[in-house]
C-alpha cells in the first residue's frame, strides 16, 4: 500500500497542503471547521506522520540514548521500564545500548547513539574513573544525565540515591537487633555505588566493633561472588552480612543454607536494590530500597533542564547533582521475633540537590 502523504489528505479535506500542515503540527491557529475535517481526512486515510524528514527539518530526532552497563543485573530492566515510560509521555523514544560492564565498549557505544543524532543521552557508567572522558566528550555535545553511578564532580548532571544512607539504615536496624559482629560482601572497582556503599559500611561498621571494617571482602555484584565469599567470611563468625547489592546477597543465602547456617538465628543478610528477587528468596531478604520510579523522573526533569549544546563552545551551566532518599525493607533475613514480616521505614528526607 502506497504511503498517505499531505497532499492526500488536502485533498481529501478539500484545502492546501500548508494548512494540513499547520492542523497536524499545531503550529498555527487554524479554524475549527477546517480543522476537523483535516484530522477527519488523515484519520480516514490512516495519515501517519513521517518522522525521518520532520527530523530533517527540526533538526530533532525524538531519541534518547540509554546506555547500560549490563542488561542481566535485575536492577536495570526496572530502570529501564520507568525511564521507557517516562520519556514517551514526553513524545520521546529510547534506544538502549548494553555495554557488558567494558569501559571500551561503553565509548563505542556512546559514539553509535551519537553517530544517529540522539537528542540526548541517559548513562549508568561502568566505572567512575575509565568511563569519565568518553562520558564528558559526551556531555559536550548532547544533554546527558548519568544515573544510579557517578564519574565524579563537574562532568554531567547525576541522580542516585543516597548510598551512605541506605547503607546507615541497615547499621542502624542490625544495631537495634542485637547484632555486633557484621562482615561486608561487596565489589571491587571504582564504579561508585561500589565504592560509596563499601566506604559507608567501613564509616558506620566501626560503631558496632573496632575491627568490623577489616571483615570486608570484594568481588562483583553476581550472586557467584555471593556464594564464594560466604566461604571466606564464614569462619570468623560473623553474625551478620551485609551485601552491597541482592545478587550478591541471594548468592550468600544459598551458600550460608548449605553450610546449615541459620538465617536469621544465627546469622542476619541484608542486600541493597530491592530487585525482585529479593522478596522471593529463601528467607525473604531484607534491603534497600531505590526509588526506581522518582529515579527516571529525576532523570528525565535534568534532561529537559539542560540545553542542546550550543555549534560555538561557551562556558557550560553548572551541573547538578541530585540524591534520592532510599527505604530499608525489613524482612525474614534479618528480623527477629515480633519484627518479622515486611516493613518499610522510610528515612525523614526524600531528596537533596546541589
Amino acid at each position: 500500500m502506497a504511503e498517505v502523504t499531505l497532499r492526500d489528505v488536502a485533498d481529501a479535506a478539500g484545502c492546501s497542503v500548508a494548512t494540513v500542515s499547520r492542523v497536524l503540527a499545531g503550529t498555527r491557529p487554524v479554524g475549527a471547521e477546517t480543522a476537523r475535517a483535516v484530522r477527519a481526512a488523515a484519520d480516514r486515510l490512516g495519515y501517519r506522520p513521517n518522522e525521518v524528514a520532520r527530523a530533517l527539518r527540526s533538526r530533532c530526532t525524538g531519541t534518547v540514548g540509554l546506555v547500560l552497563p549490563q542488561i542481566t543485573n535485575p536492577f536495570f530492566p526496572s530502570l529501564v521500564r520507568e525511564l521507557e515510560h517516562v520519556l514517551h509521555a514526553e513524545g520521546r523514544a529510547v534506544l538502549l545500548a548494553d555495554c557488558d560492564d567494558d569501559p571500551e565498549t561503553e565509548a563505542a557505544r556512546i559514539a553509535a547513539l551519537l553517530s544517529r543524532r540522539v537528542d540526548a543521552l541517559l548513562l549508568i557508567p561502568v566505572d567512575e574513573r575509565r568511563s569519565r572522558d568518553a562520558v564528558a566528550a559526551a556531555a559536550a555535545r548532547v544533554p546527558l544525565v548519568l544515573l544510579d553511578r557517578g564519574c565524579g564532580p563537574g562532568v554531567a548532571d547525576s541522580v542516585a540515591v543516597d548510598n551512605a544512607a541506605g547503607m546507615a539504615l541497615v547499621l542502624d536496624h542490625l544495631a537495634a537487633t542485637g547484632r555486633r559482629r557484621p562482615c561486608f560482601i561487596g565489589a571491587a572497582g571504582t564504579a561508585s555505588a561500589a565504592v560509596e556503599r563499601r566506604t559507608a559500611y567501613a564509616a558506620g561498621a566501626a560503631g558496632l566493633d573496632p575491627s568490623a571494617p577489616e571483615r570486608a571482602v570484594l568481588g562483583d555484584f553476581s550472586v557467584e561472588w555471593g556464594r564464594a565469599a560466604v566461604d571466606r567470611v564464614w569462619p570468623a563468625r560473623p553474625d551478620a552480612v551485609i551485601c552491597a547489592n541482592d545478587l550478591i546477597a541471594a548468592g550468600a543465602l544459598q551458600r550460608l543454607r548449605q553450610l546449615g547456617a541459620d538465617v536469621p538465628g544465627e546469622v542476619a543478610v541484608t542486600g541493597f536494590d530491592d530487585i525482585p528477587l529479593a522478596g522471593l528468596a529463601d528467607p525473604a531478604l531484607t534491603t534497600v530500597r531505590q526509588p526506581v520510579a522518582e529515579l527516571a523522573a529525576e532523570a528525565a526533569r535534568l534532561l529537559a533542564r539542560r540545553p542542546a549544546a550550543a555549534p560555538v563552545p561557551g562556558p557550560r551551566r553548572p551541573v547538578r547533582t541530585v540524591r534520592l532518599a532510599p527505604e530499608l525493607v525489613v524482612r525474614a533475613s534479618s528480623a527477629t521475633g515480633g519484627a518479622r514480616g515486611e516493613r518499610v521505614r522510610p528515612l525523614d528526607r526524600t531528596r537533596s540537590e546541589r
